[in-house]
């Protein structure tokens, strides 16, 4: 008897052009189902993915039992799921309404949370917010223009609303950029400063404009920041050039004479 058996009138499959029949094919090529463990054999479809195989009838979804044949799906720990078995257990459900946001939607993102595209709305306005700017603020969102009516204070000089980098003057709120000297139109944020008649002054301009001047050296008396200076007769001297005028000793909190318009210690106006 010969070692092969004639294929004549019988089903036979071809690999690599030598011809087996099936009972030999399917004991040296097929295929072991993932989920019966049975042999794929030629008289059904073996689906395959990453190198897995099943019978046609055998290709479900693990939770919901329905067909995954020609059908898009995931995976989970190497379970099949349909798409929408695994939309309900895996993905991220909508801060908003509460519902699953399908894979290939697009969602929004902010602080841990997401939303529909559609859900991620202003909470004044009511319009979805997409990639416009917004300010969250007690567990809502605004989109800027909202925020800025219904929170943001006003400048008390240019009247717009102040969202970043306000300065408090006199209880009254002011750009940073509002907030300028009265004289110079320095800025004066992040700088010492003072007032007169309630107009703000940088220091410069205050002692140019307001402060008495040294009879000594003739320039401005501020008085600022604890500075002491000396007051006689009308007139007033930094301490540092409260001296005499012939021996240049300094008469702070000594006795002296004057002479006109000079200052001089006892000894250099004895003579007097």
């Amino acid at each position: 008897m010969s070692l092969f058996e004639s294929l004549f009138g019988k089903k036979y499959v071809l690999r690599e052009e030598n011809p087996y029949c099936v009972k030999c094919y399917e004991s040296l090529y097929s295929n072991t189902c993932e989920e019966c463990k049975k042999p794929i054999g030629c008289n059904t479809r073996d689906l395959s993915y990453k190198d897995r195989h099943w019978h046609e009838d055998c290709f479900k979804c693990f939770q919901c039992k329905r067909s995954l044949v020609d059908k898009p799906f995931s995976t989970k720990d190497e379970q099949l799921l349909c798409t929408e078995c695994y939309s309900n257990e895996y993905s991220s459900k909508c801060h908003e309404c509460k519902k699953t946001i399908m894979p290939g939607s697009r969602k929004m993102e902010h602080k841990g949370h997401s939303w529909h595209e559609t859900c991620f709305t202003c909470k004044r306005c009511q319009q979805p917010i997409g990639t416009k700017s917004f300010i969250p603020k007690d567990n809502n969102n605004y989109c800027v223009p909202c925020y800025e009516k219904q929170f943001a204070m006003q400048c008390v000089h240019c009247k717009k609303p102040i969202t970043t980098g306000g300065v408090t003057y006199r209880d009254q709120p002011w750009h940073k950029d509002c907030f300028l000297c009265t004289s110079c139109k320095q800025q004066l944020s992040g700088q010492r400063f003072t007032s007169k008649d309630d107009f703000a002054y940088c220091l410069n301009c205050f002692c140019n404009l307001y402060a008495k001047k040294c009879a000594s050296c003739t320039t401005p008396i501020s008085g600022l920041g604890g500075s002491k200076y000396i007051s006689f007769e009308e007139r007033q001297w930094h301490n540092d050039c409260f001296n005499c005028k012939k021996c240049s000793v300094s008469l702070v909190g000594r006795g002296f004479l004057t002479e006109r318009d000079d200052i001089l210690c006892p000894e250099c106006g004895k003579d007097i």
